[in-house]
Formats: structure tokens, C-alpha cells, sequence
């Protein structure tokens, strides 16, 4: 095989499993004049596996726009480059987006390598929609903060996919069920291709209650998989549900008389609690 000088080659490695490895990948990385790692004690041992004994650059997020310049100068003259992470594809919550935007802006040629990413090994076995989808990658490690992102996405319709740490996981499902419900549907695939893969679903209430009754569940690599929201947020009040509202809200708070309002019409609680909403941005700005 022949691989294009001047060019850098983004290269998907195994999460897990080293029998994950495409043969374009190893002959890509057997062949450059230079690797770029976000680890060079995790990516060296990779190398050892397979053999290969090109020379390695580390390049992370704390030196990213440095080590960038001498690497961009290298393709420009002429040399083969490639970009790894710690596993599976670059990028995907993973340094190397500064390098490829600068590549790209110098016209010089970026090459996928493609392999294995987690998020979608987990999406193709989780038993959700996949037909669409949106990557979160990381919450915030703060409460409050990851709490407002996901209140950000409580009416997204796609599949939401995340990757959470396993010193976060609990807290995350948890905040999860506050903010979309117990009931919503979730998937937390765990440690992927390797010996204790786990991949399990349940309501994010009861998945709660599963990572807490077993630690040996808190430990790995985590992708958390959540149901999009259901509920269509258009779904037209009928006349005498708006009115039942509207009588019940000169009582009581909007979110108590949305709830009330739900079990008298049968009508969604959150459709109630949103024409609401919009009932009262109405009247106020008239």
C-alpha cells in the first residue's frame, strides 16, 4: 500500500479489544513519519502490540496550538503524519480539532483512517432509535451545571448519546431521572469490546437503583444512551382542556394546574403546562 505524502491521516484505534484493528490501520501507522498521541505510555503500548516502531509526538489538550505548528510544517513539506487518540476515533471528545481545522485551512489533505468509536458501537446495540441521534459527549463535572445542560435537553427528540466517567456515573443517571423523569427510557453500555462488557437498559430510575445496588457497575468506560422525548411539544389543546387550565391556574401554581388539568383530559401534563405558558407570554404582551 502506498499512502499520499504531505498528508495527515486520522486514525481510528481499538477501544478495547486489539482484534478491533483494521489492516489499513496498521500499515498507515507502520508507514508515517510521525505519530501524534494524546498518551505516549498508552499509545506505545499499542504500537508494541502491533509492532510498529514509528516515531511518536504527544500532543493533548494542554499543547495542542504548539505542538500543531512544527506538525502542520512537517506535512507541508512532504512527510506522512497521523493522529491517534487513546482509543478508538480522534476527535470524538479527544484532542486533534485545532490540528485538522488548520490542516484543512492550508489545504493540505486529511485523510480518514476509519475504525471503531464508541459511541456508535453502543448506538448499534442499545435498541433505541438510531435513525437520529446527537452526541453530547462529556456533561459538565459540576452539579449545577450539569443539571442545566441536560434541562437544556429534556424535549430533544433524537437519541441522546453521552460518555461519563465512572467517579460521575451515579451522579449523572441521577440528575438524568430528575430532569427527564424515571421513566424515560435509557441504555448505559459499559466497557465496550473488553472482558466486563456491559450493556444494560431500563428507565433511568431503575438504572439508578441498579448502579447503586452493585459497585462493581460504577467501575470502566461508560456510554449513557437516553430516549429522545416522545411527547409532541405542538400537540394541539382542544378548547375545553384549555378552559379546565385556565379555571384550575386562578388557583393554583401553572405547573400544579397543568399536572391536575393532565388527569382530568387525559392530555399530556407537559403539552398542558407549555400552552400554558404560552397562554400567559400571550396575555402579557397584550
Amino acid at each position: 500500500m502506498s499512502i499520499d505524502k504531505g498528508s495527515l491521516y486520522i486514525v481510528a484505534t481499538p477501544i478495547g479489544n486489539m482484534g478491533d484493528i483494521t489492516l489499513r490501520a496498521q500499515e498507515v501507522l507502520g508507514q508515517v513519519d510521525v505519530i501524534a498521541v494524546e498518551d505516549s505510555r498508552r499509545s506505545g503500548q499499542l504500537l508494541n502490540k502491533l509492532g510498529i516502531s514509528s516515531p511518536m509526538i504527544a500532543l493533548h489538550e494542554h499543547n495542542e496550538r504548539q505542538v500543531c505548528a512544527s506538525l502542520l510544517k512537517r506535512i507541508e513539506q512532504g512527510e506522512y503524519v497521523a493522529l491517534i487518540s487513546d482509543a478508538g476515533t480522534p476527535l470524538l471528545s479527544d484532542p486533534g480539532y485545532f490540528l485538522v481545522q488548520q490542516a484543512r485551512q492550508r489545504s493540505l489533505r486529511v485523510i480518514p483512517v476509519p475504525g471503531v468509536s464508541a459511541l456508535i458501537a453502543a448506538l448499534s446495540v442499545a435498541g433505541l432509535p438510531t435513525d437520529r441521534f446527537v452526541f453530547e459527549g462529556f456533561l459538565p463535572a459540576k452539579a449545577t451545571a450539569r443539571q442545566q445542560r441536560l434541562q437544556k435537553l429534556r424535549h430533544e427528540p433524537r437519541t441522546l448519546i453521552f460518555y461519563e466517567a465512572p467517579h460521575r456515573i451515579v451522579e449523572m443517571i441521577r440528575d438524568a431521572s430528575v430532569v427527564f423523569g424515571p421513566d424515560r427510557e435509557a441504555v448505559i453500555a459499559r466497557e465496550l469490546t473488553k472482558t466486563f462488557e456491559t450493556v444494560h437498559g431500563d428507565t433511568l430510575g431503575k438504572l439508578l437503583q441498579w448502579l447503586q445496588q452493585d459497585s462493581n457497575q460504577q467501575k470502566g468506560e461508560f456510554v449513557v444512551l437516553i430516549h429522545g422525548d416522545n411527547e409532541d411539544k405542538n400537540a394541539a389543546i382542544d378548547p375545553e382542556s384549555e378552559r379546565i387550565l385556565l379555571i384550575l391556574e386562578e388557583n393554583l401554581p401553572l405547573k400544579q394546574a397543568a399536572a391536575l388539568a393532565a388527569k382530568i383530559t387525559g392530555k399530556k401534563k407537559n403539552s398542558l403546562y407549555e400552552h400554558g405558558l404560552q397562554l400567559k407570554a400571550a396575555k402579557e404582551s397584550s
